[in-house]
This record gives C-alpha cells, structure tokens and sequence, in this order.
C-alpha cells in the first residue's frame, strides 16, 4: 500500500478528533462569532509564520539520498512564503488591531505544536515534517472553503477579510496531489512508519488548538 493510502486509512481516529472539535462544530451550525473567527486566525499566525523557516530547516537537514524531495521543499518555499501576512490583513479587515495580534504570545496549544515541528526536523528526523504538511494541507483542503462561506454568511464580512481560508482551500488541491505524488516515493516502512505516526501526532496537535479556542472564548466571556 502506497504511504499516501496509508496515511488516510491509519489517521481516521486522529482525524475525527479534529473536525469534531467543538468550533469546527459550531462554525458550520452558524454559531460563529466575530471573535471566534479572528481568535482562529491569530493562531493561524502563530503557527504559520513558522512554515517557511521549518521547510528550510527541513530541506537543510534532508540527505543527499533526498535530494528530490529537497527540491520539493524548495517549491513549497516559494508557494509558503509570507502567508503569515494575509492572516494578519484578514485579521484586520475584520476591524480588529492586526499589529496586536503580531505582538501578542501564542496560546499554550499553538506553542506545542510548534514545538513539536521544531523538535522532530532537529531532533528526530526532517521527513516527520510531512505528516504536518499532510494535516494542515489535507485540513485546509476539506474545510476551509466551506468554512469561509459559513462564517461570512453570518458575519457579514467582506471577502478582504477570508484571504487566507480562500487561498487555501484552492490552493492546497494542487498542493495535496503534488504531495501525494512526493510521499509515494517513499517505499521505505520505517521512513513510512514516521510520518504516519507524527500526522497522527499533529492531528492531535492541531485539533488542540481548535479546542483551546472555545476555552479562550468563554474567558473572554467571563
């Protein structure tokens, strides 16, 4: 079976954790607020700026032996790169303080997740990386068009403020069957056995910081 099959088949559970996660849930009953969409997006910043540095630690860390895939990170380089800066133009066409927003710390959830990229190209092994791009591209492509429609219904707000959920959710349908093609390329079980399990780690990861965001919400509240 071709990794990239495996990878959908043994991240079901992990999966499930994530689009279950109670905002995800209430975003598509129309049970979004403004400050639920611009909480999201501040730590889509908080992570997302980090993508370009991790690919090139990746691709600087990746052996001669990889030196296809190292071409590969090299495009997604360029398709990544300043990304971070339409979330905070999102963040502020929905009125809200985007120089804040780049100034404040990250939640506790978005910090870890993080960490663990960093800690698995430096640490363990670059290819662990891909199970993040797996996550993140394969979330963006199944969601995030749907998701912007929703939340725009009820909020009212102008297609300025939905560019990066707009951009991803186009964009990673080319991104997701370039990177099927790239994972099919690697035959090797344990090479296998590692990205399939850090996808299920940044499955976890991930649906931790959509699930952080409703204890955020009711902080605010009260």
């Amino acid at each position: 079976m071709s990794l990239y099959q495996r990878l959908q088949n043994e991240t079901q559970l992990e999966r499930q954790y994530l689009v279950t996660s109670p905002i995800i849930q209430r975003c598509f009953q129309g049970e979004i607020g403004l400050q639920d969409y611009v909480a999201f997006l501040a730590q889509a910043y908080h992570h997302v700026k980090h993508t370009v540095p991790l690919l090139m630690a990746v691709g600087s860390r990746l052996p001669e032996s990889k030196e296809w895939l190292r071409e590969a990170v090299g495009e997604y380089i360029e398709e990544e790169m300043g990304h971070q800066e339409w979330i905070l133009n999102d963040i502020a066409a929905c009125g809200m303080d985007k120089e804040a927003v780049r100034a404040s710390q990250p939640a506790a959830a978005t910090e870890l997740m993080v960490s663990y990229a960093y800690d698995m190209v430096n640490r363990v092994n670059p290819l662990g990386f891909f199970g993040m791009v797996f996550v993140l591209e394969g979330t963006s492509t199944a969601l995030a068009d749907n998701a912007a429609q929703h939340i725009q219904d009820k909020l009212g707000l102008t297609d300025n403020a939905f560019s990066y959920l707009r951009s991803h959710g186009a964009l990673d349908q080319e991104h997701i069957v370039f990177f099927e093609n790239l994972m099919n390329k690697i035959d090797d079980p344990k090479e296998q056995d590692l990205i399939i399990h850090t996808a299920k780690m940044f499955f976890t990861l991930y649906a931790n910081i959509f699930r952080s965001l409703d204890s955020h919400a009711t902080a605010q509240a009260a």
